[in-house]
């Protein structure tokens, strides 16, 4: 049966709506969420709300982290230092709760599944190149392996670097970002998350337009810098 895997929320109620009821009118049941649900975006309460009620498994994104106190965020660049100030006066104490205890991976004989990295899920490293891939294969036993955090939908094996959709080869390891729902960073300003059955072993990314211009207005309106805003009308 086929699962969805979403990623990178960052707070973005019309995306995030907009994956979600896609993904039932398919008759996908299971949905994986790999952190980062808020941060950058203008609503954090309603996107961790959803998170709860409509994912199996949802993990620890380094904003989910620095939301509730626990990250150093001198690293963060100014515009998300700014938005994660904001987020944790607007998150309500239960949503802190559900997120202090996320995980920070989940694995079954098949796949694992982290926010950033398999080798230190906790240091919120980068997937950017097949060389970064292939350093962390060595970390997994699994043949798959689902990411998120650079916002960018790719998909790394032992050969080469896809930008489109797979079907899984034998005796191959996988590294698969799904992209970001809230934030996208690959100059395509639509929605990303990953659609994969199991048994074809098929990775389907799916890219969908949302109300981005009711976010925009939404992200100028909260008093968060103006930069998120126009970011996520481009994709960038």
């Amino acid at each position: 049966m086929a699962i969805a895997v979403i990623s990178d929320i960052h707070g973005n109620l019309e995306a995030l709506t907009k994956a979600i009821d896609y993904i039932k009118e398919q008759g996908i049941k299971d949905i994986y969420c790999l952190g980062d649900v808020v941060g950058y975006g203008p609503n954090p309460n309603e996107c961790v709300e959803i998170i709860r009620q409509q994912c199996k498994v949802v993990l620890m994104g380094n904003h989910d982290y620095a939301a509730i106190g626990l990250a150093r965020i001198e690293y963060f660049n100014d515009f998300a230092k700014m938005a994660t100030y904001w987020t944790m006066n607007q998150l309500t104490t239960e949503n802190k709760e559900f997120l202090r205890n996320l995980p920070f991976m989940y694995q079954t004989d098949r796949f694992i599944m982290v926010h950033s990295s398999p080798s230190n899920p906790e240091h919120w490293y980068y997937i950017l190149s097949l060389n970064d891939a292939l350093i962390e294969m060595q970390s997994f036993k699994q043949d798959l392996c689902f990411v998120g955090h650079s916002h960018v939908p790719v998909v790394f094996n032992q050969k080469a670097t896809y930008k489109r959709d797979i079907s899984i080869e034998p005796n191959q390891k996988y590294i698969v970002n799904v992209g970001s729902i809230g934030q996208p960073r690959d100059g395509d300003a639509r929605l990303s998350f990953v659609i994969f059955d199991p048994d074809a072993g098929k990775i389907q990314f799916v890219r969908l337009d949302y109300e981005v211009n009711k976010t925009y207005e939404k992200i100028i309106k909260s008093g968060l810098p103006s930069f998120l805003a126009e970011r996520i009308l481009k994709g960038y």
